[in-house]
């Protein structure tokens, strides 16, 4: 009993990527200044250098050896393989489900033209803001000469031929590349829709699909709990050591805007929504969810938050039970307005900082796979910070310093995730209170006591 009392309590994801993170700051900058102290062309450092962090894929790389190099491709290629499957089967089996005939009456049709209204507002403006603090210069990277010419720009294109690429025209071909995500999206949602027309005819590849379910967010659940801290320390410690500290800059722009934009919008945007769609007192409104909003950036889980929320709406904020029980699991699963707005700003913060120039219609594009990523988004550990890679590639940002933007998102992402979860559990409530006025059922003297 008294070994058992001194057992070392394990630590949770959050607080291991927490420690590889400070640690691949203090390594990294440690190299910084034993380089600076040796010289960068010393024998010593090239040594180094070429054992820990050379691109093995580049010019220079061909008789090193990059330790640190591999294992944050290794990292980044064990995300990327289970992206297709991934965001296919969550998105169909998402789809099947609230696409149930017997769910699909006035109340369904409501709520869900509610959640992609909410979708669209949040996105639009996230791309609004990220796109000017870009333009701000928030979140530039000087780089060394050296490596300023590796970045890339995406080539100019019609943003309408994203309509057309939406389509595949070979199922295959969509799903064997990570850059046809949008048509990845939409075979997820067709297959959706066919499997809750159908029924009981295909309830063996319903089965099948929740398998595979299973087994994507097992492998995932094991690369980033069990893998992830050792390799984001590898990727933070060469980050540092190869391309400076300038990257750390942007990634805090890329989180103080992301919180305030998302504490901002949950406590503006849905009551003033609410005003316009119902007028009633916005500020009750946000008087009442406050306590939801702080739960949720406790547990940074909208699953966790559902008893809460679903008690408040229904006890403070007169919505009708039918409604409530309808419109916030719903929202659990495919409402997710946080989550779009930090991977908006994420996926701009990325292509800036590594040279590209964000375009109104390249941020447009990434708004519009966040939305659909977001509806299929999965019940494993940083699900929102690990799709940003999805939108990402998506959008055609592939560089290497893409990736090194991306490690940095995704080893961070538990701060702006504290802002995230709060607008996340917010607009379900909203939209509760705005279908549940349509549908006259909302009992207006418990929103106003």
């Amino acid at each position: 009993m008294a070994t058992e009392g001194v057992k070392k309590k394990k630590l949770n994801i959050v607080q291991k990527m927490f420690v590889a993170v400070i640690l691949g700051i203090f390594v990294g900058i440690g190299c910084i200044f034993f380089r600076n102290a040796i010289g960068q062309d010393s024998a010593l450092w090239s040594s180094i250098y070429q054992f820990l962090f050379v691109d093995i894929s580049s010019p220079e790389g061909v008789s090193g050896i990059g330790l640190f190099y591999i294992v944050s491709q290794l990292f980044m290629h064990m995300l990327q393989v289970s992206i297709v499957p991934l965001v296919l089967v969550s998105l169909a089996l998402s789809i099947s489900d609230i696409a149930q005939p017997e769910k699909l009456g006035r109340l369904a049709i409501r709520t869900l033209i509610t959640f992609l209204g909410f979708y669209v507002v949040a996105a639009a403006i996230a791309g609004t803001v990220s796109y000017l603090v870009a333009q701000s210069g928030g979140f530039n990277v000087i780089l060394p000469d050296d490596v300023v010419t590796e970045t890339t720009s995406v080539d100019a294109y019609n943003p309408l031929s994203v309509i057309v690429s939406i389509v595949p025209d070979n199922m295959i071909s969509a799903m064997s590349s990570n850059n046809s995500v949008l048509a990845v999206c939409f075979l997820g949602i067709v297959i959706g829709i066919c499997m809750s027309r159908l029924g009981e005819k295909v309830e063996p590849l319903k089965k099948v699909f929740v398998s595979i379910d299973a087994i994507i967010q097992m492998f995932v659940n094991f690369v980033l709990d069990k893998l992830g801290p050792v390799c984001i320390f590898c990727m933070i410690t060469r980050s540092l050591a190869v391309y400076g500290t300038d990257y750390l800059r942007p990634a805090a722009v890329w989180i103080a805007t992301t919180m305030i934009l998302c504490t901002v919008l949950a406590f503006t945007l849905y009551p003033l929504l609410i005003f316009i769609f119902t007028r009633l007192n916005p500020f009750k409104f946000a008087k009442k969810i406050a306590k939801v909003a702080l739960f949720g950036a406790a547990t940074q889980s909208s699953a966790a938050t559902l008893p809460l929320n679903m008690k408040t709406c229904k006890d403070e904020l007169g919505v009708s039970e039918d409604v409530a029980s309808f419109v916030l699991p719903t929202g659990v699963t495919i409402h997710m307005n946080g989550t779009t707005t930090m991977q908006i700003i994420a996926v701009t913060f990325i292509g800036t900082a590594a040279g590209i120039e964000m375009t109104p219609a390249l941020i447009a594009t990434a708004a519009l796979i966040a939305i659909t990523v977001a509806m299929g988004t999965p019940p494993i550990p940083a699900a929102g910070a690990t799709l940003v890679s999805v939108v990402m590639l998506g959008a055609g940002l592939n560089t290497p310093l893409c990736y090194v933007g991306y490690s940095l998102v995704l080893a961070l992402n538990y701060v702006p995730g504290m802002a995230v979860m709060p607008m996340n559990v917010v607009d379900d409530a909203a939209a509760s209170v705005i279908v549940s006025h349509k549908e006259g059922t909302l009992d207006k003297d418990v929103y106003n006591s």
